[in-house]
């Protein structure tokens, strides 16, 4: 676009956009570096808001100070919007006492609290195990004629709910998030299932999941997944493996997390052979298993004391190309062990090939592990 000459007219916000995602692609040094090169024709709120949302995003709280200060300096900071990023930093590093200050300062500058502002106002209250303030907020909210609340703030007061252990309060919150759940927000569904498994309400997540699956013409991976995780939350394998079924006829991108989800389900349950099961149904439509997968699947056979099971999945994990995968050395510690039960030399010597083949068998904490062993023998 800039290349393009006068055909495009920029403006501080086509600068601030350019800069969150030059943060996003090249990393903060390039965002600094752009940042530090604009005209002062662009450096106004939205430029240094952006800078601070990079800064916020990263948890670099001084950095994020140092710009808040000029931006008071300059008479920047009179928008909820700048508060919310310093307030979500603040809580993400867990200094939650400075979101008050924070808050008190909005009040001060007479700054309006917007619906963000006060979602992160009653999470920090309850992150600070305050019930009773969090209540206080959430009436100011609803009194303030200037603020909508959404299902994100039920869900929101939901899950603190659920951390404060007060079910009922909880699903009273996930009552007033339904009544707002409008458009084709696949979001509000996936919060919903996930919450509603949390307090282990079977016939809701069920009930969600068919409004779900009725408000769009197919359901992505995501839904799948976090269907899944919900399932086995509630202790309902049967209903997993029929969702994961569904997934397996109806889906074209066979994500290898979703099969995991239930593959591992069976194993810490000991029930490799189920596992396993999971496992060629997703090869056979042409899903394609990461390394964890086959880790996974190893633990299963590790805590049935099949030995050479455990080490073909470890092997087969191995052999993938260029990726960041290394062996759990917990993993390895308990193969290591179960070898030694048996008096399996030759399996522990594959196992040493394994590393090989992923250029860790050198690192010191699988190195400690053979040598223990060694040591033991």
């Amino acid at each position: 676009m800039t290349a393009q000459g006068e055909r495009f007219t920029f403006t501080s916000s086509d600068m601030a956009i350019q800069l969150d995602l030059i943060a996003k692609v090249h990393g903060i040094s390039h965002a600094e570096e752009h940042f530090s090169k604009l005209p002062d024709t662009f450096k106004d709120r939205r430029a240094y808001g952006a800078l601070l949302n990079v800064y916020g995003r990263a948890k670099m709280k001084e950095k994020a100070e140092d710009i808040v200060e000029v931006m008071r300096n300059k008479g920047y900071t009179t928008e909820a919007l700048f508060f919310n990023v310093l307030m979500t930093l603040y809580m993400n590093v867990g200094e939650h006492e400075k979101v008050n200050k924070i808050i008190n300062e909005m009040k001060e500058k007479n700054v309006s609290f917007d619906i963000c502002s006060y979602n992160i106002w009653i999470t920090n209250c309850a992150a600070m195990g305050d019930t009773e303030d969090m209540e206080r907020v959430v009436g100011m909210m609803t009194s303030d004629n200037g603020v909508i609340a959404n299902w994100t703030t039920y869900t929101t007061l939901a899950t603190m709910y659920i951390r404060l252990g007060n079910t009922e309060k909880a699903q009273s919150c996930l009552k007033d998030a339904e009544i707002r759940v409008t458009g084709r927000d696949r979001a509000s569904f996936h919060y919903l299932i996930g919450l509603y498994s949390r307090i282990g309400k079977k016939e809701e997540v069920y009930r969600i999941w068919n409004w779900y699956k009725s408000s769009f013409p197919s359901i992505l991976n995501m839904g799948y997944q976090l269907m899944l995780s919900s399932l086995i939350r509630l202790g309902d394998v049967d209903g997993a493996e029929m969702i994961y079924g569904e997934w397996l006829s109806m889906t074209s991108s066979y994500d290898p997390r979703i099969c995991n989800i239930l593959l591992g389900s069976y194993a810490r349950e000991g029930l490799v052979g189920k596992a396993k099961n999971v496992l060629d149904r997703f090869s056979e439509k042409g899903g394609k298993p990461k390394p964890i997968t086959w880790e996974i699947l190893a633990e299963g056979y590790i805590k049935e004391e099949q030995t050479s099971e455990a080490l073909l999945c470890i092997k087969e994990a191995a052999s993938y190309g260029v990726n960041n995968w290394r062996p759990n050395p917990t993993n390895i510690e308990n193969l290591l062990a179960l070898c030694k039960r048996h008096n399996d030399f030759a399996s522990v010597n594959m196992l040493m090939d394994a590393l090989r083949m992923r250029g860790c068998h050198e690192e010191e904490e699988y190195k400690s592990l053979f040598s223990r062993y060694c040591q033991g023998n």
